[in-house]
Parts: C-alpha cells; structure tokens; sequence
C-alpha cells in the first residue's frame, strides 16, 4: 500500500509551482464565502488570520470583504506570490513565513480564523486549540476543502482515472472516514472541533460541476501533492498518460464532479 506523505512536507511542497498553482486550482465556491459574511461576520475592519494562505485563493476575497489579514504560510516562495499578487491590499495584508505551530500571534485578538484546504498538514488538535487560543471571545473559526471529487456521485474521469492515482502516495488530505477524505470526515472533524472548545458547530458541503478542458485538467493534477512527489521524469509520464485519456476518451473536455466541505464554529 502506497505511504502517506508526512504532514511537514506541505511546508516546502507547493512553492516551487506557485504561478500553476494559482492558475488551476479552482476558485472556492461563492457559497463559502456567503456563510464567512453570513454566519461568521467577515467583513469591514474585522481581524482575520488564515493558516497556510498559500497563493491567495481565499485571502483575495477576504481582503475584497475588508477583512485585515494575517496570513501565516511556511514556504517563502508562496508568501513572496501572496504578497505580490494582492500589493494592493498592503496595507491590510501581513504574512508571516513560518509553520503556524510557530507562530507568533496575539491572543483572543481576532474575529475569525480560517483553514482553506490547508488544515490536513498539521496535527489538528494542536492547530485547532491554537486557533482557539486566538480568537477573541465570541469569535468564529472556519476550516474548509476543495475536493475533486464526489464520493457519492463519482464522475466518468474519476472512475477511469482512479487506478492510476491509486499507485501514487497518499496526501494526508486523504483521510481514513468512510468517505476517503480528510475533510468528509464530519464525525472526527466536529470532535476535534469540540474538543479544542468550540461551540455552535456547522457542517456543510457544497457540490459544483465544472466542465474543465485539458489544459486545466493537467494543470490542476500537477498540483496535487503526490503528483509533485514523483521525480520529474514520472512526473510527465503520469500527466502525459492523464492527457491522452483527456484526448483520446473524453474528446478534450471533461465534466468533474467536485465538492467543498466547510465547517464553521464560534469561541463561547
């Protein structure tokens, strides 16, 4: 059976692609963002710390919401493409290089944290009493994953492509729930969330359909982690092997089936 990658290599993993990261991962949907205004308070002046930030996926919309944001991301290249990319932001964006079990941040100060695809790198119970630590009294917190694809409703790529996938390392994303992934793992995630002392807890997954050409099919699939993993000759024969199925079977155009999982919560 293929090894799980240690969850400390998220730290180096991604910044060697930041430009391909931020071109094919896939927005969140708006509906994640409607519950961070609606049911978490995001919005003008509040105080906001997101945990592994990387490209900026979700902290450009917090900064569109108004949100002062520190982002905590480990990998320098990463934080350098954060920092450009919402220059116009500077004044209400800081970045800390470092592992967020590291850093240095002040208690019970801010209104919301957030996890955007991120929290499955570091031990949850020691990130998620942290975060707790962090908020100020009545703060939320909000942890939330991109998954490609739907457990119970898998699409035609996935089925023809989940062998292949199969060989390769596991993320830690990849979870042990009878769903197979980190974050579709409701019963640990909301005990975790409980146990740190988080009250009002939510769950709630969000399914979306995109059609995706196969230039963004192997730009998306180079960024997974295990695909990173492979040495560079693999690497290609592996995305290679993805796009002739792309051509060859799909005519070019592939319909997937993701999903988002997000859980929300409130310091008492």
């Amino acid at each position: 059976m293929p090894s799980t990658i240690a969850r400390t290599a998220g730290r180096t993993l991604f910044g060697e692609n930041a430009l391909g990261y931020a071109a094919f991962r896939p927005d969140y949907p708006d509906r994640i963002f409607e519950i961070l205004k609606t049911r978490c308070g995001a919005g003008e002046g509040k105080a906001v710390f997101e945990i592994g930030p990387g490209t900026g996926l979700a902290t450009a919309s917090l900064l569109a919401m108004g949100c002062r944001v520190t982002g905590v991301e480990p990998d320098a290249r990463l934080a350098a493409f954060l920092v450009d990319s919402q220059a116009a932001c500077a004044d209400r964006l800081s970045v800390q290089v470092v592992s967020f079990e590291e850093a240095a941040m002040p208690p019970a100060f801010f209104d919301l944290g957030i996890a955007a695809t991120s929290l499955h790198w570091i031990d949850p119970g020691l990130a998620l009493a942290k975060a707790f630590r962090l908020l100020r009294s009545g703060g939320h917190w909000a942890m939330w994953w991109n998954i490609f694809g739907d457990p119970d409703e898998a699409d035609a790529f996935h089925q023809r492509t989940h062998a292949l996938f199969e060989r390769l390392q596991k993320s830690p994303s990849h979870g042990d729930g009878t769903k197979g992934h980190f974050g579709l793992d409701s019963k640990n995630r909301i005990a975790e969330l409980e146990q740190a002392g988080f009250q009002s807890i939510i769950a709630e997954e969000v399914r979306w359909r995109p059609v995706l050409n196969k230039q963004q099919i192997l730009g998306l699939t180079a960024t997974f982690s295990p695909v990173v993993r492979l040495p560079e000759i693999e690497r290609q024969a592996f995305l290679n092997r993805i796009g002739t199925i792309v051509d060859e079977e799909f005519g070019g155009r592939v319909v997937r089936h993701f999903m988002t999982a997000i859980y929300t919560a409130r310091r008492p």
